[in-house]
């Protein structure tokens, strides 16, 4: 059997200490099959704190791309996924998505290429992280796209959230990258739906591969921070790290069916009534 190639694709933008531990612990991955090439592929969006520089000099293998601080991540996914395949280099067996915020346990990687082969390399395998204690990312299943534990062998699921995500390269070829319509969200998502109508299955790693703490609350931030006003709330409500308008549209007209123009515009009518309730209610 011939030793896997695995390309890593990650983008970062101002998360130097992240980015580093991230690679660290990529690094330090062990009980890999013999052979097995690692590599992997950063786009930068424009750090201004020095991530690129530190991250060639602490992991000088590493291939370090810097982009414009609007390439958001969906963006810098697909320059990571174009990068690794660059003409000259040889073909990836696999790739695999990686957040900058997970630090993965030292049999991750062993672990996710041996559920792989358990369905020849022919399925998408998601790699579940944790923070204390809690499932934090993983695959999603069902209606209320509900976190999937692993349970100690492969769990099914309808789609993923893009932390840890590893793709065979049969997988890739059939299913492609996440699609330029998704700057930054909805595009993990968006791929694992794909995947699913291409007959392409989707299996949660038999247990935890790393830890990741879950993003910062909603109500501490973004459009529902308090006091912001309407027009505030829904200008961030529609911006790229939230739900822009576009790639709102086509995640709902591909994957909701005909509930799609209600789930439309459900979201932003809630930011306008909820922001309005909040100035109300302000002495």
């Amino acid at each position: 059997m011939e030793a896997p190639r695995v390309a890593v694709l990650m983008t970062s933008h101002n998360r130097r200490a992240d980015t580093l531990a991230a690679l660290d612990a990529l690094t330090a991955q062990r009980g890999l099959p013999p052979g097995t090439r690692v590599r992997a592929h950063l786009v930068d969006a424009g750090s201004t704190d020095g991530t690129p520089e530190a991250v060639r000099r602490a992991h000088p293998g590493t291939q370090v791309t810097v982009v414009g601080p609007d390439v958001y991540w969906g963006h810098g996914m697909r320059l990571a996924s174009r990068n690794s395949r660059a003409a000259g280099s040889p073909e990836p067996s696999h790739q695999l998505w990686l957040h900058t915020g997970v630090r993965l346990a030292p049999d991750a990687l062993a672990q996710l290429l041996d559920t792989s082969r358990k369905f020849a390399d022919r399925a998408v395998i998601v790699g579940a992280v944790r923070h204390d204690g809690a499932t934090t990312y993983s695959g999603r299943r069902g209606h209320s796209l509900a976190l999937v534990e692993p349970s100690g062998r492969p769990e099914p699921c309808d789609t993923y959230n893009g932390h840890v995500v590893l793709l065979p390269w049969a997988v890739r070829e059939r299913v492609g990258d996440i699609d330029k319509v998704f700057v930054h969200g909805m595009g993990d998502y968006d791929h694992g739906f794909r995947a699913r109508r291409a007959g392409v299955a989707a299996h949660v790693a038999p247990r935890h591969v790393g830890d990741c703490p879950a993003g910062p609350a909603a109500a501490l931030h973004g459009s529902r921070e308090p006091g912001i006003g309407v027009r505030e709330a829904l200008r961030r409500r529609t911006s790229p790290r939230e739900l822009p308008v576009r790639p709102w549209w086509v995640y709902c007209w591909r994957h909701t069916g005909v509930r799609a123009p209600v789930l439309m515009v459900s979201p932003y009518v809630t930011t306008v009534v909820r922001a309005l309730a909040a100035s109300r209610a302000a002495p």
